[in-house]
């Protein structure tokens, strides 16, 4: 869901014909909101919501979208933003983005409707975008100002859904994704010229329509109105006090009542100055000045940015607002403006606190990013030693602080907020700035430590499916006793679609396999479950935590600067395919009855299996009635087979002899945040 001020879209799309110019974009510079964009195209394109992303699919979306750009000759410029500033002021806006996350992933995983973005979706977008050679850059905070300062310097219009983009002052307008008909590019009459039909919103129609209003006052509007920075109680006192004029009492006005109120109660006003006083007298005294402060530092959110991403553009260097983080390795800030780290990362650097955002699974278990908790306390063990320079502004003033970060993340159908331990590495792994320097051999063997798989299991394994094999070896070793056999061959069944599609498009596939590879490539597109299909909901939990592990696998290589190759993401996981595929194992076909088409699958196959299996318990691969005699008599004995299978885990464990070892993992309720529950 795109964040911004409460009811203005819908208000100005109402009235399209007075605030909107119809354009035909061609031969020009786009800045593009990624964030947007990439929820745009998923939910858009009829793409499946509730088997965790079919990120093959939403490739070839998203491939499509910039190939109408570029037979366009129009050149995009894709900003995405970071994390959370150090003032963490939306934090209380991303808590209520998560309870309402919660509810359509729930609504979702019963069958209802909603919009959940699978949880890879921002690194799939990346790869998409270093593969077709878009330029982008990653923000250390939020984009739109950054965008509206480049779109501004480049005198180029700004593609986004966030209603903030029509505050800003933008010389060439403002496009909405929803009338960027970028699947239907025209041809200009006469000529070979391409054009994508669009509609340009422009801040000088806004403000002729309210008797030529000063544009400065469009900030003070937003925060009236309500946006992402500001929500305060004591503005419903100053709206219930104030005559709002409505102008013509028609049903579009009824519709926005605050926001036509506001913008023609504000228009009497010469400037914000004037304005703001006006507001602050409708207010009880002692509250004026706290009001007065918050309101001024909300409004600067609408002026241009100090960077400048021209800067990375042209020469590859974006400096880091002083204001935002003094203190973190150069490195580091070039990994994080290149998207090679993750807002996950920089998140835990600032504030010491991350969100874990919720999939469809089941909300009747703990969530599912409980498996990947002691690679995220990895991840924070490396952090630790940056937090002292990071946060010295915010920290300096306070007693030592211990090794914990908090985590927002689900419980039930509620959020709450969790204290967790970092774990303490060795000595050689402590300077963050010198992490880089570290042997190839040493930020490896961290790494297969932490996902406590040998590299002996890997050297069969291609280069591009390590990680993702060892994820896997870590998953079977966590995941809770829901985890069956078939759940792991649909896995790795479906890693071999990205090979396949490789092997099927080679020049010797018919030569030499005999198309062997685009037969079966087929196949699994044709195994895909069906929209509509009910959703197996233990099936769709232990996927969702392969995924969680994956997630927090992939931030910890590139934490250690890709020990082992990234995983091309874009084919690695289909959630219609693997569902798919579960379905017919349990039923008709068997991994050999599909693979029979192509050896060199098969044998690619059993690479994979081989080495999760390695690691996999051995319930895992008993005959069901066996299997369910060992349960009784684990039950008799008092132990559950997921404790039996991952106690052993929780225990402290030393990277080497001499170095500190694992402290048991914490985890310590803060706040009980809780929402409406859901029926």
């Amino acid at each position: 869901m795109i964040m911004g001020i409460r009811g203005l879209m819908s208000f100005v799309e109402d009235h399209s014909n007075e605030f909107f110019t119809d354009v035909k974009l061609r031969d020009t510079k786009i800045i593009i909101d990624g964030y947007a964009l990439f929820h745009r195209l998923y939910f858009s394109s009829n793409l499946e919501l509730r088997y965790g992303g079919d990120y093959d699919s939403f490739t070839d979306v998203v491939q499509k979208f910039f190939e109408s750009l570029f037979a366009c000759k129009i050149c995009p410029y894709v900003v995405l933003d970071g994390g959370c500033d150090i003032s963490d002021k939306k934090l209380n806006t991303l808590k209520d983005r998560a309870r309402e996350k919660i509810q359509m992933a729930h609504s979702l995983s019963v069958g209802g409707g909603g919009y959940v973005c699978p949880l890879l979706i921002r690194e799939v977008f990346i790869q998409v975008l270093t593969k077709l050679q878009v330029c982008f850059v990653q923000c250390f905070s939020e984009a739109d100002r950054d965008i509206m300062t480049l779109a501004n310097h480049w005198n180029c219009p700004v593609l986004s859904s966030d209603s903030d983009f029509c505050i800003f002052d933008l010389k060439s307008g403002f496009c909405p994704l929803n009338g960027f008909q970028w699947r239907n590019v025209n041809t200009i009459k006469g000529t070979r010229d391409r054009y994508i039909p669009a509609k340009c919103f422009f801040l000088d129609a806004l403000c002729c329509h309210f008797g030529i209003m000063n544009k400065t006052l469009l900030p003070l509007f937003a925060v009236l109105c309500g946006n992402d920075h500001v929500n305060l109680p004591v503005m419903e006192t100053f709206l219930s006090k104030v005559r709002l004029p409505l102008g013509a009492a028609n049903s579009k006005g009824r519709r926005h009542h605050r926001v036509l109120g506001l913008l023609n109660w504000l228009s009497r006003f010469a400037d914000p100055t004037e304005a703001l006083d006006s507001v602050l007298n409708h207010l009880p005294k002692k509250r004026r000045g706290t009001v007065k402060e918050l309101l001024c530092r909300s409004m600067e959110e609408y002026v241009q940015a100090q960077g400048r991403l021209q800067d990375f553009f042209q020469h590859g260097a974006y400096t880091c607002p002083d204001t935002w983080n003094p203190g973190l390795p150069p490195w580091v800030l070039a990994a994080l403006a290149r998207g090679q780290l993750s807002p996950f990362i920089s998140d835990a650097l600032v504030l010491r606190r991350t969100i874990l955002h919720t999939q469809v699974e089941n909300m009747q278990r703990p969530n599912a990013h409980r498996i990947s908790l002691p690679i995220r306390q990895v991840i924070y063990g490396l952090l630790l030693n940056a937090l002292p320079h990071v946060c010295s502004v915010a920290w300096d003033a306070l007693p030592p602080q211990p090794p914990t970060f908090s985590e927002v993340e689900r419980i039930n159908k509620n959020i709450k907020t969790s204290i967790v331990n970092a774990v303490e590495l060795p000595k050689d792994h402590s300077d963050l700035s010198k992490l880089t320097e570290l042997s190839l051999a040493s930020r490896q063997m961290l790494l297969l430590e932490t996902l406590k798989v040998k590299q002996s299991l890997l050297d069969p394994v291609p280069a591009a499916l390590k990680l993702p094999v060892a994820v896997s070896c870590y998953w079977v070793q966590h995941a809770e006793a829901t985890l069956k056999l078939h759940h792991l061959q649909a896995l790795l069944l479906g890693m071999l679609l990205g090979p396949l599609r490789a092997m099927a498009s080679s020049p010797e596939e018919k030569a030499v396999r005999g198309g062997g590879a685009e037969t079966l490539y087929a196949e699994l597109q044709r195994v895909k479950a069906p929209p509509g299909t009910r959703l197996d909901l233990d099936t769709a939990h232990v996927f969702c935590q392969w995924q969680c592990c994956l997630q927090m696998g992939l931030y910890l290589n590139q934490l250690l600067s890709t020990p082992l190759p990234e995983p091309d993401l874009t084919r690695l996981y289909s959630g219609s395919l693997v569902h798919g595929l579960c379905r017919q194992l349990l039923t008709s076909a068997s991994v050999e009855s599909l693979l029979r088409l192509c050896p060199e699958a098969q044998q690619l196959y059993e690479h994979l299996f081989s080495a999760t299996r390695s690691c996999a318990p051995a319930e895992l691969f008993l005959p069901k009635g066996k299997l369910n005699s060992k349960r009784r008599k684990q039950k008799k004995s008092g132990i559950s087979w997921s404790e039996n299978r991952v106690g052993t885990t929780l225990n402290a464990r030393s990277w080497h002899e001499g170095s500190n070892p694992f402290e048991l993992l914490m985890v310590e309720t803060l706040e009980n945040e809780e929402a409406p529950e859901l029926k």
